[in-house]
């Protein structure tokens, strides 16, 4: 069975992508690729000086590509409304895909600008506001992709409605895994309603599997255990490049045949490491009453409109 690579990626000349996250790890890789494979690529990203530098190592890399940087702080609502606002002026009206890749973990309890958790204040509030505002570039020049990226860490999650803004007690990886979870039920409940509403949308979520990138490190430094972070950064040596973890992510985005609400993985397949493919989803992440409940509790804070779409 043919294993699916980089090489595999279609020509995307004519499309536009938004990438959160872009100026590392994960979502730079994917940006890079999207930029190489012909498509117009935004970098958003929150900081400004990391993004520029990202931004100048995919136009050195995929010269002639057509990339852009738009300022995004996924932990301030006022900032997303505005990064989505530059998006729309960037994107002359239409957008093909939208990457949600974006991510903290395991962080000691902190708050974002609007008083949230900030893990499901970044991870899931911040991207399901992007989206809601960028709703109505989705679909417009035919079918368009919201890829979400999740984790391995959803299995272990539960949504405490009653405890969302972790006033009732805080653990750092019950919230990170709580936040997970949330993604893979906000791709479910957009694909739901996309469908209802006859919207050419696809929701989609990918996880990268244990990958080497600089998420780990965030937490451990915010803690003031710098020994830690360093711990994290020697046990790259047992994890998959960056390159392999985006794999998934760029295979939810460009698989033709991929049907809505799909969620893919690393596998292995035919003897090749990080290979992408259908990954399991915990039954947390099915439940369709929790996915909607969620998505009208996370338009009330987010002070979107619930029937947006």
């Amino acid at each position: 069975m043919h294993s699916w690579t980089f090489d595999d990626m279609p020509d995307l000349s004519g499309t536009t992508a938004v990438v959160t996250g872009a100026n590392s790890g994960i979502g730079a890789v994917t940006a890079l690729v999207l930029a190489r494979s012909g498509a117009r690529t935004i970098l958003a990203c929150r900081d400004p000086e990391r993004g520029a530098r990202a931004l100048q190592a995919v136009r050195r890399a995929a010269p002639g590509s057509d990339t852009r940087l738009v300022g995004l702080d996924l932990a301030d609502l006022s900032s997303v409304a505005e990064a989505a606002g530059h998006i729309a002026k960037e994107t002359d009206g239409s957008l093909d895909l939208l990457v949600n890749n974006a991510g903290v973990m395991a962080l000691p309890l902190l708050r974002t600008a609007d008083g949230f958790e900030m893990q499901f204040g970044t991870n899931h509030l911040g991207h399901f506001a992007l989206t809601h505002h960028l709703l109505p570039l989705l679909g417009t020049g035919g079918m368009s992709r919201v890829v979400t990226v999740s984790s391995l860490a959803h299995r272990i999650g539960r949504i405490d409605f009653g405890n969302l803004d972790a006033a009732r007690g805080y653990d750092k990886w019950r919230a990170y895994a709580q936040s997970k979870l949330a993604n893979l039920l906000f791709t479910a409940e957009l694909q739901r309603r996309a469908d209802e509403a006859g919207r050419p949308v696809l929701a989609l979520a990918a996880h990268p599997g244990l990958s080497a990138t600089e998420l780990g490190q965030a937490g451990p430094r915010l803690a003031g255990r710098t020994w830690a972070a360093k711990l994290e950064r020697a046990t790259r040596v047992y994890t998959q490049p960056a390159s392999a973890g985006a794999l998934p992510t760029l295979y939810a985005a460009t698989l033709p045949t991929a049907l809505g609400g799909s969620y893919y993985g690393p596998r292995l397949l035919g003897g090749t490491r990080g290979a992408p493919g259908p990954a399991r989803m915990s039954a947390r992440a099915q439940d369709m009453d929790t996915a909607r409940k969620l998505w009208d509790e996370s338009a009330r804070l987010t002070g979107t409109p619930a029937d947006a779409i």
